[in-house]
């Protein structure tokens, strides 16, 4: 299997600093891969851990134990010992993320927010805002807010800018966190379409649905997430 992320032996806690030092374990002993072409839904209920290996994955969590490795470059990183450096390029060549919420610099036009990733791996702002205004349309979003910074839209029209960005790239794997959980059917199904061209691309996907329908329509394998889960606190 032509794997391009593989996870072993991964465990994650949190000190509650608040609550005399207890030690809250999330998940424990997190082990897969992740297929070229293919989109891995993380599966089990709220609160088992599902963000949290997200996060760490992206390197937004460290983690307690295991390794993380993504191929980058044809090469193997460990993201779990990677140094900043090494992880910020890793992200702007190779990882992806689609967050449920957008985070961007105030007072930049929607177009310019999309546009900015690819801006960023070298290309001119002309044709990346051309990549951007075509991403745009297909996710219905009026032309007219184009111009505008996204901190005035609604959920709704965030989340398309969101994942119009996310989406602009080439990253060999792309992790999706909820992206369709603000979007109404019209804007799910072209989602879903998008997710399956990136497949088709042989971009690997590791994501979270809860939309049953969104899920089964993209999944090609459902990782329960509740055989890592760690709740028990210890002291």
């Amino acid at each position: 299997m032509d794997s391009l992320l593989e996870v072993s032996g991964v465990a994650k806690s949190f000190t509650m600093h608040l609550r005399d030092g207890i030690r809250l374990d999330v998940v424990r002993d997190v082990s897969f891969d992740l297929p070229r072409g293919q989109c891995v839904v993380l599966g089990g209920a709220s609160g088992v851990g599902k963000s949290s290996i997200l996060k760490m994955l992206y390197g937004n969590y460290g983690v307690d134990a295991g390794a993380i490795r993504i191929r980058h470059h044809d090469q193997w990183i460990d993201l779990a010992t990677a140094d900043p450096r090494t992880v910020l390029e890793v992200r702007r060549e190779t990882l992806g993320y689609v967050s449920q919420f957008l985070r961007v610099v105030p007072r930049v036009s929607a177009l310019d927010v999309v546009a900015e990733p690819l801006v960023a791996r070298g290309m001119a702002m002309e044709d990346a805002r051309a990549r951007a205004a075509g991403l745009l349309d297909r996710l219905n979003l009026p032309k007219a807010l184009w111009s505008l910074p996204p901190a005035t839209f609604s959920g709704g029209e965030q989340q398309r800018v969101n994942i119009a960005r996310g989406f602009i790239t080439d990253h060999a794997v792309l992790l999706l966190d909820e992206p369709t959980a603000s979007l109404d059917a019209e804007n799910r199904a072209v989602v879903i379409a998008m997710i399956a061209e990136k497949k088709r691309a042989g971009t690997a996907m590791l994501g979270i649905f809860h939309d049953l329908e969104v899920r089964d329509a993209v999944a090609d394998r459902i990782l329960d997430v509740a055989l890592f889960s760690a709740r028990e606190k210890v002291a």
